[in-house]
């Protein structure tokens, strides 16, 4: 019977598949276009999961503005390609936060009985294809902030540093730290793309972009495509794997420009760190690894500050003191990042996938041990949009 026709009680979403497509100097190392590699790694996850595209009635994605392939109508577009005929599929796109987003969307799709299947996917050539993004729209704030030679994002990331490091006493050498341990995890993982060392010089010695964020503090610009299987406790029961029980989640949005921002040193992740720990009945104690959206630098000391995990002005500190780091005690970013792993325009995916991969035990060198319980949260636009979610493989 199908899951439209059946009593939802007592039903539970779980993550059962994650795939990713390899990279070679930040290319796909197989050349494909946007939904073709979004085809490839769909049916790796979804074999690692135990399924097949036919299995699958929930498609889930969301794409990169300015990038080829990824224009209007993208779920309707994607199951035309992957021969999907889903019973309900969901595009929202809020930026980076998106993936986040669009699992929290699963859960609620499965367990109220819409579908058994979800697919999330998301795939990008944006660098080999050298894609540029078209920001600025008329219609909105834009209009008033562009023309007078606001780059966008960095401009408004780099406003919100500037008001952060004014207001904190944070400085520079603070916000590169982030990019060091970034670093350093990522010279762990042989599928980062950047895997040398780097020091708090080595940053700040690096181009100004957009004072006060250098090149350094800047994400990378690569391909990437991955995929999720979102599908029930059942259904996922008989797997080799545990599944990742997904305990709680959260979203919020506020503008689109960051000149709306209500505050620019309050992120959405103060509202949606509380809301998704409350509703998974755990606290940052019991987290044992964090996977948080660094676009920049400045992302990072800002959202640590909003989930609680530093008190206001104290996150370029704590990161400093090597905490977030290889056998720190909050490990985070395990995989380098859209600092140095990679960073396909939206990274949001990619968090998700690697929180799975820890939970699994599958990261080799770059392991957090014993590691049960992550928190992921996603960032979008210009501090525009967040999403939290804390996963499993215990439910508490």
């Amino acid at each position: 019977m199908s899951a439209a026709g059946r009593s939802a009680a007592g039903r539970r979403a779980v993550i059962a598949g994650v795939a990713d497509a390899p990279l070679r100097k930040g290319v796909l190392a197989t050349p494909a276009t946007p939904v073709g590699v979004q085809a490839v790694t769909a049916v790796a996850a979804l074999a690692q999961a135990g399924l097949t595209l036919g299995d699958v009635d929930g498609l889930f994605t969301a794409g990169t503005w300015g990038v080829p392939g990824s224009g209007q109508f993208q779920t309707v577009a994607l199951a035309e390609y992957l021969g999907l005929d889903p019973r309900c599929a969901d595009g929202t796109n809020v930026g980076g936060a998106a993936f986040e987003v669009l699992l929290g969307h699963a859960v609620t799709a499965i367990e109220t009985g819409r579908c058994d299947v979800v697919l999330i996917s998301y795939g990008s050539t944006q660098r080999s294809g050298r894609a540029t993004r078209a920001w600025a729209l008329p219609a909105f704030g834009g209009q008033y902030d562009f023309p007078f030679g606001l780059p966008a994002p960095i401009g408004g990331y780099a406003l919100a540093a500037m008001r952060y490091l004014a207001e904190s006493g944070a400085t520079s050498e603070h916000l590169a730290e982030v990019a060091v341990a970034a670093r350093a995890w990522s010279a762990l993982n042989p599928a980062a793309t950047r895997r040398e060392p780097i020091t708090v010089a080595d940053v700040l010695d690096s181009a100004l972009i957009c004072d006060p964020l250098h090149v350094l503090d800047c994400c990378l610009v690569t391909d990437g495509a991955g995929a999720v299987v979102v599908t029930t406790a059942e259904r996922a029961a008989d797997l080799a794997r545990p599944p990742v029980e997904i305990l709680g989640w959260a979203e919020a949005q506020s503008h689109w420009n960051i000149s709306q921002m209500p505050d620019l040193v309050t992120t959405g992740a103060a509202r949606t760190g509380p809301d998704a720990l409350a509703q998974a009945g755990l606290t940052l104690a019991d987290i044992d690894l964090l996977e948080v959206y660094d676009s920049f630098t400045i992302t990072v000391l800002l959202t640590l500050e909003g989930l609680g995990v530093c008190p206001r002005g104290e996150a370029g500190a704590f990161v400093a003191a090597g905490h977030t780091r290889p056998g720190g005690s909050l490990p985070m970013n395990t995989s380098g990042g859209g600092l140095a792993a990679a960073h396909p325009g939206m990274y949001g995916i990619f968090l998700i996938i690697e929180a799975c991969r820890q939970l699994w035990n599958e990261c080799g060198e770059r392991q957090v041990p014993g590691a049960r319980t992550a928190l992921v949260h996603g960032t979008g636009g210009q501090l525009s949009s967040s999403a939290t979610c804390v996963l499993s493989t215990e439910r508490p």
